[in-house]
């Protein structure tokens, strides 16, 4: 479980995150949802410690993350909006191997969570190949599968169909029904709900680093087209 609970964040005078509180269960696929600027990104990088508040608290499993970054980035894995920005090995292998390794674990178990990480997005069999060869699609896929090698509850991905064609678009949907179909809750940052809106179990709105929206998916629908977020069209 994530809980945030008055949660502040301040850019100089300005407040990013204004007084969120909010959970999500182990399980859920929560669609945060909002316009550029809005909070959802800087919200997100707090789960995991990537960014400490400046007043309130976030638990992940019941532990301040800022206490426990390491196992807050364990719980939860992160994948950036643009994935290229996250990679730190030349080929996929070493690419999703390097959190593992960074916990210090035993190779064999650092080989085992690769394997099944690449296996979980399809890409069995391609650890040598160069990160920089891969297309797009292929290149998303690559950093889920480096999120998943920790083992994580919770995956966020951040705007993670950002210059996806269409086929690559769908694979990535379908590996997200997977991990959640499996129990790994879904958290999706996005300012396009559509192909999303009917996955989801809830949807957080944000608007100037508050929370303006907070429903089931269908009664989130008419609200989210006040926040500049594109919906599907009935």
């Amino acid at each position: 479980m994530i809980e945030t609970s008055e949660l502040v964040y301040r850019h100089g005078d300005t407040a990013a995150l204004d007084g969120i509180s909010l959970t999500i269960e182990d399980g859920e696929w929560l669609l945060l949802a909002g316009p550029n600027g809005s909070g959802k990104t800087t919200l997100v990088r707090h789960f995991n410690a990537l960014l400490d508040p400046d007043e309130g608290t976030v638990l992940v499993d019941g532990q301040e993350a800022a206490a426990n970054p390491v196992r807050a980035r364990t719980t939860v894995g992160m994948v950036f909006q643009t994935p290229r920005d996250q990679f730190v090995a030349a080929t996929v292998g070493a690419d999703v191997a390097f959190g593992p390794e960074n916990l210090g674990l035993a190779r064999e178990d650092i080989d085992r969570r690769v394997a099944e990480a690449l296996s979980a997005v399809n890409m069995d069999g391609r650890g040598d190949e160069r990160v920089d060869s891969l297309s797009g699609g292929e290149q998303a896929r690559v950093a889920i599968a480096g999120a998943l090698a920790m083992e994580p509850s919770h995956l966020v991905l951040d705007e993670p169909f950002t210059g996806l064609d269409w086929p690559a678009r769908q694979s990535v949907l379908s590996h997200l029904d997977d991990l959640h179909a499996a129990g790994t809750s879904i958290i999706v940052v996005t300012h396009d709900v559509r192909d999303l809106l009917s996955r989801a179990d809830r949807v957080v709105g944000l608007r100037e680093g508050g929370v303006a929206v907070d429903a089931p998916p269908e009664q989130a629908r008419e609200q989210l087209s006040t926040l500049d977020v594109r919906v599907p069209e009935c």
